[in-house]
């Protein structure tokens, strides 16, 4: 809602900044709770049903927003839209509490294990399941931030879709990250009830993604608007299917206790590479003309090379040693 208060560029900025401070507990403090509520076979379909919240924002937001500010200005909008963090909080205040208890009043999680002082960030990077995370952020996020941002303009730019017209590419395209979002947390929970181990069911699944994602790059070539939104369409449900397994790699390999430092700093890495890449995407755009091209070669790549990376960095997935000698490199 500071957004609406907002008179300078550099007032507006600060805004910005206020807002990430606010929402940057919301993943990991979702992903802790999902694991102590959890067994491992159904973490990932529950965070998918939490991501798919998300992206029903995103899919009300270009239906509602341009009314909003085109009827009542641009400051109406971030009220009405700041507003609703308050009606989701008095839900959260009344329907949420956390796991019984042992006979102590610890509480303990779906897996049995008991939740305890969390863990220095110091001792969460000497593991290579630490990594393997944030790497994994760091060289995706940047794509669905593109996605957020760049995409009304890039439409604008190809097929002439201006701000009162873009609502119906943008509904499609987050529709099918709906889809994805929940599908890609279903399937890797479906492998394991086969008898897939958690590493086959969770690597598997975030390769169909990986690959699903590659032909984001011809995006730029696609002759009609409509085949643009199917091919981005399938990039943005691919990106979901692929986050909400990610968003499970921290709660599949470290103790509840752990969960939430680990989110917290992968969250960090992603963030940052998300506004270093759309400043790069900036520059690149002006340097050759509103050429996409580049940028979506990055995109259409990017999981394969996360995947790669996070397979090198823990190729069995084993989980981390908190706490023990020796455990920073399993």
């Amino acid at each position: 809602m500071a957004h609406a208060l907002a008179s300078t560029a550099g007032g507006f900025g600060a805004a910005r900044f206020a807002l990430g401070l606010g929402e940057s507990g919301n993943f990991p403090a979702s992903i802790k709770a999902i694991a102590a509520w959890f067994p491992v076979r159904e973490r990932a379909f529950a965070m998918g049903i939490v991501n798919a919240g998300t992206n029903i924002g995103a899919l009300v937001t270009p239906i509602v927003v341009p009314v909003i500010a085109l009827t009542w200005g641009w400051r109406a909008a971030f009220v009405v839209t700041g507003a609703m963090g308050f009606v989701w909080l008095i839900f959260w205040l009344l329907m949420y509490r956390s796991p019984a208890g042992d006979a102590s009043g610890e509480p303990i999680s779906a897996d049995g294990t008991r939740s305890q002082a969390s863990v220095p960030w110091s001792q969460v990077l000497r593991h290579r399941q630490a990594w393997a995370f944030i790497m994994g952020k760091l060289l995706t996020d940047p794509v669905w931030w593109f996605y957020l941002f760049w995409l009304p303009k890039f439409l604008d730019v190809r097929f002439d879709v201006k701000l009162a017209k873009v609502a119906a590419p943008l509904i499609a395209i987050y529709l099918l990250a709906d889809v994805g979002s929940v599908g890609g947390g279903w399937i890797s929970g479906a492998f394991m009830r086969r008898g897939w181990s958690l590493n086959k069911a969770r690597k598997t699944t975030m390769l169909i993604a990986a690959l699903a994602i590659v032909p984001t790059m011809f995006a730029p070539a696609a002759p009609t608007l409509w085949t643009t939104v199917a091919v981005v369409g399938l990039a943005a449900a691919a990106h979901q299917w692929w986050s909400t397994n990610l968003f499970t790699l921290p709660s599949d390999m470290f103790p509840q206790r752990a969960i939430g430092t680990v989110v917290g700093i992968g969250g960090f890495a992603g963030a940052a590479s998300g506004f270093f890449f759309q400043r790069a995407t900036g520059a690149v755009l002006q340097s050759n003309g509103n050429n996409y091209t580049p940028v979506f070669l990055f995109c259409g790549l990017a999981y394969v090379t996360a995947l790669l990376v996070i397979h090198l960095l823990v190729p069995r997935m084993l989980p981390a040693s908190v706490g023990e000698p020796g455990g920073a490199d399993r």
